[in-house]
């Protein structure tokens, strides 16, 4: 009988094919008799490394060609990153998978001779493509530069020295994950930096009606962390959220209770809505909703129209 094969489709990118190999190596242990093979795909938010993430826009930046072809039959399931992954999906397509969450927060990498990111000079210049990041540290240090970098994790550690950086900001769970911990300068706390929907968790796609693969790869799947990250999504959906807004969200689970926390900022971080809701893990998405409702109502809405340039969202609570 010929030995049964799982194509994988990823990105590139060292980090996106440390999750892949990380999945393969997961799969090959606990089915022995099957063959796991990866499919690199060169996706559009690859290809142009020379724009800011939030001049870009779309969604789906990260995993629309692998979406493309998974439907084509060439790849049966994606790993992604899950800050990476639209609330939508095409037709044929699902979430199938959402994995245990490494370390959610965010890092500075410092100049050397600096201990925090307080420390630093009036009007250091600090790099990264986030505008969450952005307006989070800018809404506790107004006088930072801040400097749009792009590229890979070598690459935008790389930038501190090259473009005479003061600091680099990164996701925590990147630079553990590729074995670049021992460079952190410091933790973010997640009351200073709130972290990205879905941050530091894997999510696995797959086509809806292979339930032979969706059986294979359902061990994946981590109840706590795809509850807090439904919630966390939920709040993003409901925000019709992209890359042109700071928008964050980070969900915690004790004894059944979910516990989300969320905010919606300006660009420049001059004002941010923050918010908070409690409830049953098992109503994940409607707190996620709730949330979202709730920071519009507060004054996200008129953040939100301002960036779309349209009144899609209405301050008043009985449009919400």
């Amino acid at each position: 009988m010929a030995k049964k094969t799982l194509r994988i489709g990823t990105r590139a990118s060292q980090l996106a094919l440390w999750q892949a190999n990380w999945v393969k190596s997961e799969l090959e242990k606990r089915y022995p008799d099957l063959e796991v093979t990866l499919t690199k795909i060169k996706t559009q938010g690859d290809k142009i490394l020379d724009v800011p993430l939030a001049m870009v826009g779309g969604k789906g930046l990260f995993v629309k060609e692998i979406e493309e072809a998974m439907l084509r039959g060439e790849v049966d399931i994606a790993v992604h990153s899950m800050k990476d992954v639209p609330t939508v999906f095409p037709e044929g397509l699902a979430l199938r998978c959402i994995t245990a969450r490494e370390d959610v927060r965010d890092i500075c990498i410092l100049k050397p001779g600096f201990k925090s990111f307080r420390d630093l000079p009036q009007g250091a210049r600090i790099g990264t493509s986030s505008l969450r990041r952005k307006a989070c540290l800018l809404q506790v240090r107004p006088d930072f530069q801040m400097v749009d970098i792009r590229g890979n994790v070598e690459t935008r550690i790389r930038k501190l020295t090259e473009e005479d950086l003061d600091a680099v900001v990164l996701a925590a769970a990147g630079m553990k994950r590729l074995g670049f911990g021992n460079q952190i300068s410091e933790y973010l706390p997640v009351d200073v930096s709130l972290p990205a929907i879905g941050q530091g968790a894997l999510g696995l796609e797959s086509r809806i009606d292979d339930d032979e693969t969706n059986e294979l790869i359902d061990f994946f799947n981590e109840p706590e962390t795809a509850a807090a990250v439904t919630a966390e999504r939920a709040l993003l959906a409901r925000l019709e959220g992209g890359c042109q807004v700071p928008i964050a969200a980070y969900g915690t689970v004790e004894e059944e209770r979910l516990t989300l926390s969320g905010l919606v900022a300006s660009v420049d971080g001059s004002e941010v809505i923050q918010g908070q809701v409690e409830g049953p893990v098992a109503e994940a998405g409607q707190l996620g909703v709730s949330l979202a409702d709730d920071l519009l109502i507060r004054g996200a809405g008129r953040i939100l129209n301002a960036v779309y340039g349209v009144e899609t969202f209405h301050p008043n609570k009985e449009d919400v």
